[in-house]
């Protein structure tokens, strides 16, 4: 038999796995949520005193309270900010524990407090002020259903749900999030599962293409055999889909899930060649000076200088992967094809190495812009961006203002809304709230048929906002495209798409 020891996360009591514990004794399992110090029915036991150990204490009382040896096996279960005191426990118990679930929470280091995974960065230096200065003081929780967005996805939330979360949530004590996580190690040994819930952005798909690009975190998942489940709903999958959950969690137990696959000596599917073999590609100098790589043709255009068209990778890209971007068969084919119609072409590496990077990246961006319209070969009144996957994001600043010489801007299998996960400061990099100020800015949208759907939703709302507001976007389809068809897909499909976007942002840059 199987106990499961469920740890919620912030603001919440044990209250919020009823359902879900409910369905895990329906199948014969033991469930066990644990109440907290300071949150759900031990609000009043909260004092100066309640930091992270006091919660490491209360899930090591519910482990020593199950009888071991001939016992049950124990999983243990950490929701968002419960992953914390869950692995603390699980260091100091770790001979007792058949496997860790983090249910919508990341990977958490030794010596780095809860606050840290805290993606919101003006939440997080709130709440580190708000620490400084009140020492046993509390977090407060949202007021409103509303707020409750900027602490994770409230997607698959009814209604009611979330005017329970509201209601009956209690004030975070700060300790709990401002103390550091010690680990011994020991826990490294306890099998593990995460259980994604992609509405909030994330899922295998992406993380296996993290590992791919050399992360080295999820690499090490990969080595280490974690196994992953998905749920199509937000960040309390207990309140939104309770039996999907129990479901999960019962399959992790007994060592079910997705794996990731490590990266090996096969080329990962960025470094892939493009679908244009490469006697198909026009011969053109490549120039580099700093981030950025120029692609001149020889002699001067039909009007003298050449308009050009600077390419903007996705990400994030981990600091350390080797080539970077622009070194990508991707980006050097798109380069040499766009050169060959008569463009100036640049690709440039910018600074999008984690998910609150966005600002930086776009600092790079923009001087690589300036970069290339000084070149005496560029038409400096002509350039075309063009963004990719999640360095759609970047459009924004570019879509809600367009100056004058931004002729066209280009995106394929982009992300056009930042997921609830993500670390983004204010308003900014929203390209479906930016369209609104494109005016007659042409937009060149390259779909992907098979595009996760955390991505191919983004890229819907856009679409339904660039209707509404009469934004002029040409719609390129690749129905069996996946992410990166340039080279996955050897299609002719996939070719015809990437012609047809060159020669669409070519003719937008001639008018």
């Amino acid at each position: 038999m199987t106990a499961f020891i469920l740890v919620g996360g912030m603001f919440t009591g044990s209250w919020i796995w009823e359902e879900t514990a409910a369905r895990l004794a329906d199948a014969g399992a033991r469930a066990h949520p644990v109440e907290l110090t300071g949150l759900g029915a031990r609000r009043a036991d909260s004092g100066p005193g309640t930091d992270l150990e006091a919660h490491v204490a209360d899930v090591l009382r519910v482990i020593d309270a199950i009888p071991a040896g001939a016992g049950p096996d124990l999983v243990l279960v950490g929701h968002g900010y419960g992953v914390h005191p869950v692995l603390a426990a699980a260091d100091r118990r770790a001979g007792r524990i058949a496997r860790l679930v983090y249910l919508d929470a990341g990977p958490a280091r030794d010596g780095a407090p809860a606050l840290a995974a805290v993606p919101d960065r003006a939440l997080r230096e709130k709440t580190a002020h708000a620490g400084a200065q009140e020492r046993g003081g509390a977090l407060a929780p949202p007021a409103a259903a509303a707020e409750w967005q900027r602490w994770g996805s409230t997607a698959g939330l009814s209604g009611p749900a979330l005017d329970r979360l509201t209601r009956l949530a209690a004030p975070q004590p700060l300790g709990t999030l401002l103390q550091p996580l010690r680990l011994s190690g020991a826990v490294s040994q306890v099998p593990a599962t995460g259980v994604l819930c992609t509405a909030g952005g994330a899922g295998i798909d992406m993380v296996q293409m993290q590992v791919g690009l050399g992360d080295p975190a999820l690499q090490a998942l990969a080595e280490q055999g974690v196994t992953f489940f998905e749920l199509a709903t937000g960040h309390w999958p207990m309140l939104s889909l309770p039996a999907e959950l129990a479901a999960a969690l019962l399959s992790a137990a007994e060592g079910g899930g997705r794996r990731l696959i490590p990266a090996s000596g096969e080329l990962p599917p960025h470094l892939r060649p493009f679908l244009f073999a490469d006697p198909e590609l026009p011969v053109v100098p490549r120039e580099r000076s700093g981030a950025v790589d120029l692609y001149a043709p020889e002699g001067d255009g039909p009007r003298g200088a050449r308009p050009a068209v600077v390419f903007v990778h996705g990400g994030p890209v981990p600091a350390g992967a080797r080539p970077t971007p622009r070194d990508w068969p991707a980006f050097t084919g798109y380069a040499r094809l766009a050169a060959g119609q008569g463009l100036v072409a640049a690709t440039v590496d910018h600074r999008l190495h984690g998910t609150a990077d966005h600002a930086l990246a776009a600092q790079d961006v923009a001087a690589a812009v300036d970069r290339v319209r000084a070149d005496p070969r560029v038409d400096a009144g002509r350039v075309a961006l063009w963004f990719f996957s999640g360095g759609g994001l970047l459009s924004a600043d570019w879509l809600q203002a367009p100056p004058p010489w931004l002729r066209c801007a280009a995106l394929t299998y982009p992300l056009l809304a930042p997921p609830p996960a993500w670390a983004m400061p204010g308003g900014r990099f929203r390209p479906a709230d930016a369209v609104r100020g494109a005016g007659s800015l042409p937009v060149v949208l390259t779909r992907a048929g098979r595009e996760s759907p955390e991505f191919a939703a983004t890229v819907e709302g856009f679409l339904v906002a660039a209707r509404r507001c009469g934004a002029h976007v040409d719609v390129i389809d690749v129905p069996d495209g996946r992410h990166g068809f340039e080279t996955l897909d050897r299609t002719d499909t996939a070719r015809a798409a990437v012609h047809q976007a060159v020669r669409t942002v070519r003719a937008h840059l001639a008018r």
